[in-house]
């Protein structure tokens, strides 16, 4: 089974798996930067619905715990985007008891003064 994911405010790509039409979302505001596109790709979505068998979504408020969890756990710096399906996984979105699962967690691209901005302080409820 294969799994993708989206931050809740850009939700597009979500919504474009579920209602099999190409959906766009205008300009949003995420620290998930690698996400943060009007839609997905005119080669791209052929291809989540390909191969992708669901979807799910996560808050930003998952996505710095994750980063923050891996950071502290692992001593791994790892982008926002990078670690949606972690925060997925961990927020209890997807939920697989007993289950083997595989995530990918990639990326450095780090710009920590908007993390820690972003965090507020929440980092760690």
């Amino acid at each position: 089974m294969l799994l993708s994911d989206s931050v809740t405010i850009t939700d597009d790509a979500t919504r474009s798996f579920y209602t099999k039409t190409l959906q766009t979302v205008h300009n949003p505001k995420t620290i998930a930067d690698g996400v943060r596109t009007p839609s997905l790709g005119k080669i791209t979505f052929p291809l989540v619905l390909q191969y992708v068998d669901d979807m799910v979504t996560v808050s930003e408020t998952a996505i710095i715990r994750t980063m923050f969890f891996i950071w502290e756990r692992l001593k791994i710096v790892v982008e926002p985007t990078g670690v949606i399906a972690a925060a997925a996984l961990l927020e209890g979105v997807v939920k697989a008891p007993a289950a083997r699962i595989g995530v990918i967690i990639s990326g450095g691209n780090v710009d920590l003064a908007q993390v820690i901005k972003e965090a507020g302080g929440n980092a760690h409820k």
